[in-house]
């Protein structure tokens, strides 16, 4: 959201400038091949109910990532909400999570976390971290 994007630049001041800042839609915005060292997806990936729509997310994943990339990832844990703000998740606990992205990604590690909406609401998260295999690799094959 390019809103959100102008308050973390105004957050970081003078700062701001040394990032390259990009708005798109992540299922099919142009990212460059083998570029990112790091993905972090903070409750994206269980808004993503259709399977075509995850992968379409994973086909960005992968194609953008390096050999070893890592991506952090947190979504509803299997036990979370089953909504969020008036839309329908899926929930994922670390296995469920691995079975997605594919035996080409190693879980590095795994931990559920509670998160208190600003609502006072209990909401429990799924973290994992998982690293792209090293290997040289075609995009189909990652």
């Amino acid at each position: 959201s390019a809103t959100a994007l102008d308050a973390a630049r105004a957050r970081l001041g003078p700062q701001s400038g040394t990032i390259k800042w990009v708005v798109g839609n992540v299922l099919d915005i142009d990212l460059p091949k083998r570029h990112y060292r790091l993905w972090r997806d903070r409750a994206v990936f269980h808004f993503l109910i259709e399977a075509k729509d995850r992968a379409a997310y994973l086909d960005q994943l992968k194609g953008s990532l390096v050999a070893g990339g890592d991506i952090i990832i947190a979504t509803f844990a299997s036990d979370g909400p089953e909504r969020c703000s008036g839309l329908p998740v899926v929930r994922y606990d670390a296995d469920d999570l691995h079975r997605e992205l594919g035996k080409d990604f190693a879980l590095m590690t795994s931990r559920k976390i509670l998160h208190k909406t600003p609502a006072g609401n209990d909401q429990w998260f799924t973290y994992c971290h998982f690293r792209l295999s090293g290997g040289a690799h075609d995009e189909r094959s990652v």
